[in-house]
């Protein structure tokens, strides 16, 4: 069975979701549709990457992935389709599939030219949708599109190392549904750098919490912050922690901490999207 995921800043209220589904069974009624998120904020490209990066690998080799986020089509923008990893990615080329594989190339990278094939009023999406379902029939590439060498490159919101080494500044690319602050240092690049040395997280650069807005140590798991004590674990509720999550990225939280009684990394910390984290090496 052919799959085929949704991955948009559209919401649930309206009736984009529902519309984009019913245009897809009425291709191919015996698909199979999954939901990963259509909660991403408006044009959020970054937070997108992280969602679809997070998910994908998790799904079957040659599932197809559309992603709606900032799809509308003009001269800084064109639709893309790829195959990355035994899987296909539809996008405009806004730089959330730049992201996405800017660790290895695709296998194969495409511009969709097929848009005059459907009349002048058919929506951005709606040609994508017929991208993701000429694909998931077992389409090729290059019926949809022409091939091209690179994506848009995003140099903003990368980390950054400092010359001499001895500090890693990240960026707040996304905040999940706990209020836990995902920055985009990866577990590869700390090792790198870090190499063993001790260090210093700062988590907020904007306000001065002196030892307040700092960590010295990444736990292995969230559970792991009382590891090493003959406290028990409800004793460190609402404590702060870092920790590479299962996307390989650093994360900041506040163990067993509900954000709508008692706050969050986001709000007891006062982060938020963008922001930077250091990791200083000492």
């Amino acid at each position: 069975m052919s799959i085929i995921t949704l991955t948009t800043d559209y919401g649930l209220k309206d009736h984009f979701v529902g519309a984009m589904k019913g245009t897809i069974l009425s291709q191919l009624p015996d698909v199979s549709i999954v939901d990963i998120s259509h909660s991403i904020d408006p044009f959020n490209t970054f937070e997108a990457s992280y969602i679809i990066n997070a998910a994908y690998s998790r799904f079957p080799k040659g599932t197809v992935h559309l992603i709606g986020v900032d799809v509308e089509r003009n001269k800084e923008n064109q639709h893309v389709a790829l195959q990355w990893n035994d899987h296909f990615f539809i996008a405009a080329d806004n730089g959330i599939l730049s992201l996405l594989v800017q660790k290895s190339s695709p296998q194969q990278l495409v511009q969709v030219n097929i848009h005059d094939r459907f009349l002048s009023d058919t929506s951005d999406m709606e040609v994508l949708i017929n991208v993701a379902c000429l694909l998931a029939k077992g389409g090729k590439l290059n019926v949809i599109g022409k091939e091209i060498n690179s994506l848009k490159v995003v140099s903003e919101l990368r980390p950054i190392v400092a010359p001499d080494l001895k500090s890693i500044k990240g960026f707040v690319i996304y905040i999940d549904h706990f209020g836990n602050i995902v920055t985009n240092i990866t577990k590869q690049l700390f090792i790198e750098i870090g190499r063993e040395r001790p260090y210093e997280i700062v988590l907020n650069e904007k306000v001065k919490q002196n030892k307040k807005g700092t960590l010295k140590t990444i736990c292995s798991r969230y559970s792991a912050i009382g590891n090493e004590s003959e406290y028990e674990l409800k004793n460190y509720e609402g404590e702060k922690l870092a920790l590479f999550n299962e996307a390989g990225l650093l994360e900041i939280a506040i163990f067993r901490s509900n954000p709508d009684r008692v706050g969050s990394a986001k709000t007891l910390l006062g982060l938020d999207y963008r922001d930077a984290i250091t990791i200083q090496f000492l």
